[in-house]
């Protein structure tokens, strides 16, 4: 299991207009290859009228299954413009559809590499990239007189604090990169004077934009 690795945040879809034709970008995160094809299928089906709608898609860690179709398009200039396009942003489990609408004017192979390319990127881009990175869920257990020292830590060393629960003692649920949960626990273990319990719990991937955990 990769540590980190490159997808989209959500769904995203743009469009625009080259030589009276229309491009309808549709990007999402698909964590299978039956999820990817169910969402071409919809979208298919959504522009079921539409001249053109071309696919491509990365599934796996390790970018295992790479596919493309260029529905009816002169071969090599819609389907692989866009799985490039996947590709040189190292994306994966995305999936990504442009639609097309044809405007009267025939672009030539060229331009339609370029039209099918711009439709993917605008797409992926209001899909937001995102790294998606394996965290830590971690548990400490503590009492009431120790939660704002331990609180003003946690948020002094920009650690995510997921979720707080109250009962006999106060249970902070905190996710963590995995490269720093021995510094946490040392940290915490410093400061409560050992007397906090504190449990690793299951691991997570979690999604990171700019150093800031997305929810």
């Amino acid at each position: 299991m990769k540590n980190t690795y490159k997808t989209l945040f959500d769904f995203g879809t743009d469009e625009v207009i080259i030589n009276k034709s229309r491009f309808i970008g549709y990007a999402k995160p698909a964590e299978t290859e039956e999820e990817a094809i169910k969402f071409i299928e919809k979208i298919k089906t959504k522009h079921k009228d539409a001249t053109h709608n071309v696919h491509g898609y990365v599934i796996g860690e390790n970018s295992n299954i790479q596919r493309f179709s260029d529905d009816g398009e002169p071969s090599g200039s819609a389907g692989i413009p866009v799985l490039e396009v996947l590709k040189k942003e190292d994306l994966r489990n995305t999936v990504v559809v442009v639609t097309r609408y044809y405007g009267g004017i025939k672009l030539g192979v060229g331009g339609l590499i370029r039209a099918y390319t711009k439709g993917a990127k605008i797409a992926i881009e209001r899909a937001i990239v995102v790294d998606k990175v394996l965290y830590q869920n971690v548990l400490l257990r503590i009492n009431y007189g120790l939660l704002g020292k331990v609180k003003n830590e946690l948020l002094r060393f920009d650690y995510y604090i997921k979720d707080i629960i109250y009962d006999d003692a106060v249970g902070i649920n905190v996710m963590c990169d995995m490269k720093k949960v021995q510094n946490l626990i040392s940290t915490i273990t410093d400061i409560t004077s050992a007397q906090a319990d504190i449990m690793e719990l299951e691991e997570e991937y979690v999604h990171i934009k700019d150093g800031k955990i997305l929810v």
